[in-house]
C-alpha cells in the first residue's frame, strides 16, 4: 500500500482528471463499434480508476459513477 500527501487544489485537480477519464470511459463502452474484448478491458480499468475516484471525491460525487451491473460487470 502507497499513502500521497496532496493539498486541497492538487485534490481538486485529481478528482476532475479521473471523473474526466470516466466519463470517456462511459462513453466509450455504449459504442457498439467497439470490440468485445477491447469493452472488457475497459471495464477492467473503469473498476481501477473508480477505486481511486473514491479516494479523492465526495460521496455525493462518487454516487454518480458507481458502475451498473449491466454495463460495467
Amino acid at each position: 500500500m502507497l499513502g500521497l500527501l496532496i493539498n486541497d487544489k492538487e485534490q481538486q485537480e485529481l478528482q476532475y482528471v479521473v471523473k474526466r477519464e470516466l466519463e470517456e470511459l462511459l462513453f466509450d463502452l455504449e459504442d457498439h463499434r467497439i470490440d468485445t474484448m477491447v469493452k472488457q478491458a475497459m471495464r477492467e480499468r473503469y473498476k481501477v480508476i473508480f477505486q481511486l475516484y473514491t479516494r479523492v471525491a465526495s460521496e455525493e460525487e462518487v454516487k454518480k459513477y458507481i458502475p451498473k451491473k449491466v454495463k460495467i460487470e
